[in-house]
Parts: structure tokens; sequence; C-alpha cells
């Protein structure tokens, strides 16, 4: 079914070595992609398939479970096609950076920063990156697998501190 989604079938068509997996779960469409193709993929999906509207960005920790820890998520949607679709991509701990989605969509510059103010991804040429939630001196990045529990003040931090 996933296969017959028509923004899967015009990706596939422009961005086939791009595309990594396209799953399909209770209706909702995810595609996953190279993360050196993430801006053109968003900006193809924007300009030439009218997804306008950036819903939520987004990661997932899997500390322990694959070989690239993170990944990034991108929803959206399509006004005129009332569509769904979500975007993701692979990032390293050891990279631990991805290119900024603001270039695509400026509704980016917020919840980017949030990601990087909760998992510690950077985004490359972001306008304005810096915590949005935590105070500048916080230590750690809240929503990582391996943060203390009860918080830095309460146990050793074994993250990576930028």
């Amino acid at each position: 079914m996933a296969e017959n989604n028509r923004a899967v079938v015009k990706l596939k068509e422009k961005f086939a070595s791009s595309i990594i997996e396209v799953v399909e779960f209770r209706g909702e469409v995810t595609v996953t992609i190279k993360k050196e193709d993430l801006l053109a993929v968003l900006a193809f999906l924007k300009q030439a398939l009218q997804y306008n509207l950036l819903t939520d960005v987004t990661a997932i920790d899997y500390l322990g479970k694959k070989e690239e820890r993170f990944m990034m998520v991108y929803l959206l949607y399509s006004i005129p096609n009332k569509d769904r679709l979500r975007i993701k991509t692979a990032v390293s701990e050891a990279e631990c950076h991805i290119e900024s989605a603001t270039q695509v969509w400026a509704a980016a510059n917020w919840l980017e920063r949030e990601v990087y103010d909760l998992f510690g991804i950077t985004f490359d040429n972001h306008p304005d990156l810096r915590r949005i939630l935590m105070t500048p001196d916080w230590e750690g990045y809240p929503l990582r697998k391996d943060y203390p529990l009860q918080g830095p003040d309460r146990e050793p931090y074994k993250g990576r501190l930028s």
C-alpha cells in the first residue's frame, strides 16, 4: 500500500538511490532516507508535492540497539492533499550533526533548537542554535537514554558534553 502512495512513487522516481526503506503502519507512511540527501528530499516534498507544513521535528535515541544511535524524524503535512508523511534519517553518535531544515521551512528553527537542547544533535547552518528549554549552563541532554534518571546533580553523567 505504501508503494502506491503518491509521494512515495514520486520520491522513488527522483531519489531512488536515497531511499533506504518505506514502511506503512496503521495508514501512516514513513520513508527512511540517506542523511546526505535530506535537504533535497525535503525541498522536493515541499515544492513539488505540496507538503507545505512541517508539523514536528524530533529524534529517537537507539542507545546500544543500532549502529547509528539517533534517528531524526520529520513529520510533514500537505494541506491541499490532506496527506501526512514521515521522513526519517539516521545520525551517528560520533558525528552527531545534521543539516538544518530551516532552509526549507522557517518553522524548523524552534523545533531543531528543542532537539539540540534535549538530544544534543547539532544542526549545521542553523540561524540561532542555542538551548531553548534548559538553562544555558545545563549539563547534558535530558532525552538521551544515558542521561541520569535523577538528574546530573545526583548521578554522574557519562554522555558527551558540548
